[in-house]
């Protein structure tokens, strides 16, 4: 099945991959720290496996960054990936809200909330760019 994408959805594809690439950076870099405050509680409060977790999910962003990029055949795989992706991490953005943990530029409640109904944003707009929304439709 031939997966064409328009114009408009090959710059938001190509913007949501740079962001990603940014995001991926940060995590390994200059903004480590604040993503290591958003690993859940729940899932581990040992220092080592924070960073992992966070590094981890760094080079994850930087490959998902990539991947939108380049786009190509497999772009409606990874499409469907990056929003499984921003699906599995979000416990992370409601650990943030729950534990009031000003990081991130998230400093208020307003400010955590809105980031929380950013999230379903970022799954539709993965698999819209991508033409993978298209595909859910078709079967």
């Amino acid at each position: 099945m031939k997966n064409n994408t328009s114009i408009s959805q090959n710059i938001f594809r190509v913007l949501l991959g740079l962001i990603m690439l940014y995001i991926g950076i940060a995590h390994l870099s200059f903004r480590r720290i604040e993503f290591q405050a958003q690993v859940p509680v729940w899932l581990t409060n040992d220092e080592f496996w924070i960073d992992f977790v966070v590094i981890v999910s760094g080079y994850l962003e930087i490959i998902f960054g990539i991947m939108m990029i380049i786009g190509g055949k497999l772009k409606a795989k990874t499409g469907i990936a990056l929003a499984a992706f921003y699906i599995i991490i979000f416990p992370g953005n409601i650990n943030q809200y729950i534990y009031e943990i000003d990081a991130l530029r998230l400093y208020s409640e307003k400010q955590r909330i809105l980031r929380l109904l950013f999230q379903p944003v970022l799954v539709f707009w993965a698999l819209w760019s991508t033409g993978s929304l298209r595909l859910f439709f078709k079967k």
